[in-house]
């Protein structure tokens, strides 16, 4: 999803701050860098996250949630998938993403 023009118009992204104005658009940015090594690689942007997770040390367990077998097994390549040094710095500079996780924050955590 590149714009909000693409949801229907009840789709909840569309208040969800990190879709609003130009969170979008800076967001999209750090999706493209990801898009970007994972087509270098041959992978999917969730394989190359999960590759950066398992990446970062001995003491990360990613654990990622899956209801298909087919993500599942795309799941297990990622360990098998191996970054560059320079693939795994510049994932590693990728900016945080902006704008709150949810609109209301004031329920998370309790």
């Amino acid at each position: 999803m590149r714009s909000l023009d693409q949801l229907d118009a009840d789709d909840w992204r569309r208040s969800n701050p990190r879709f609003e104005g130009d969170n979008l658009e800076a967001n999209i940015r750090i999706v493209e860098q990801v898009d970007d090594v994972a087509k270098q690689l041959g992978a999917t942007p969730a394989q190359i996250a999960l590759a950066w997770l398992l990446a970062q040390g001995d003491d990360i367990a990613p654990i990622p949630g899956t209801r298909r077998i087919a993500n599942l097994e795309q799941n297990v390549v990622a360990d098998e998938l191996v970054l560059s040094a320079g693939q795994l710095e510049r994932l590693s500079e990728v900016a945080v993403p902006i704008g709150d996780r949810y609109a209301d924050m004031s329920r998370i955590n309790r």
